[in-house]
């Protein structure tokens, strides 16, 4: 199911003519060659209207329309696609990223952060070396809700591609994903609510408090994929769980901490499904930085109870 993001800063340079519309040619093949591997899926999403799009500097898309590559049905292709502009028509409600921010060699690279955080592509138009790749790496800066770390710097990468040679390489992953779709896997899940109502079926040995099913469907994008893969490693270490020779519990698959006394005292302790209350403060992370699932593991059912996802308890 991929999301093409259209990259503007790859639309702001000086070029010759034929050279933008040669670009502009390719890149239309290679949205074309996604678009084959899953036609329902691929959704072409930009700042703003394609009939109003720039191609370069005073390079109108119209005037690459006009060519016989464009004429000979490319044009019509793209208008016929699901193009959503501006960006905020594929993001989940409420949601504005607004708290994060992503760069490409030292310049603002906003489309490219969205196709990040949404789990997309991002494309350019092939006018500078520094995209040609099938893959590009952003530094993420995201402001975290606890004064001892402000913000939060990382390097992601991003699938990218400018040229149908770059598709060749995301090929298999696209095909993945229309398969996962249709069958309805986890991986095809992109929104907290589409989690939540699939918890049930995809994670048997967890159980969640009510209050966790909130906070799952009002998860944030860019949290579901973490989210969904601790969940899912969790469910897989109690499945694999052999209490002759792990007595202490099933190996989780990532780190997991105690919480510190005083946090544990002031903010770990929920009403369990017997409403009796006890502590959670058994905890693991989904990001590197504030996101946390609290839980406890219930030996004699085999069940994990979990408390909380989401941000770091108390902040």
């Amino acid at each position: 199911m991929p999301q093409l993001f259209l990259n503007q800063k790859s639309c702001e340079t000086t070029a010759d003519p034929e050279r933008v519309n040669r670009a502009m040619t390719e890149l239309a093949k290679a949205i074309i060659a996604v678009a084959k591997e899953d036609r329902q899926g691929t959704e072409l999403v930009m700042r703003e209207s394609l009939k109003a799009l720039h191609l370069a500097r005073g390079h109108h898309v119209s005037r690459w329309a006009g060519t016989p590559s464009a004429k000979g049905g490319l044009w019509a292709f793209l208008l016929k696609m699901q193009t959503k502009w501006p960006h905020q028509k594929v993001f989940p409600e409420g949601e504005t990223f607004s708290d994060v921010a992503h760069t490409h060699e030292g310049e603002p690279a906003p489309e490219l952060g969205f196709a990040h955080l949404m789990e997309g592509v991002g494309i350019s138009l092939l006018l500078e070396n520094r995209w040609d790749a099938e893959r590009l790496t952003l530094v993420q800066e995201q402001l975290v809700d606890d004064e001892d770390i402000g913000t939060v710097i990382t390097e992601v990468e991003l699938r990218h591609v400018a040229s149908r040679e770059h598709v060749e390489a995301h090929r298999p992953w696209i095909r993945e994903q229309a398969e996962a779709s249709l069958r309805g896997d986890l991986s095809a899940i992109r929104t907290g609510a589409e989690l939540w109502e699939q918890c049930a079926e995809l994670f048997p040995h967890l159980l969640f408090l009510p209050r966790v099913e909130t906070q799952l469907r009002e998860l944030k994008q860019y949290w579901v994929h973490p989210v969904r893969k601790r969940l899912a490693e969790m469910d897989r270490a109690v499945l694999l769980w052999d209490a002759a020779t792990e007595p202490d519990g099933p190996q989780w698959g990532s780190l997991v901490t105690p919480e510190h006394s005083t946090r544990k005292r002031d903010y770990c302790d929920f009403s369990d499904f017997d409403g009796e209350t006890r502590s959670f403060d058994t905890h693991l992370r989904f990001t590197p930085d504030e996101g946390r699932v609290h839980f406890r593991f219930v030996k004699a059912t085999r069940k994990v109870h979990v408390a909380h996802i989401g941000r770091k308890l108390g902040i």
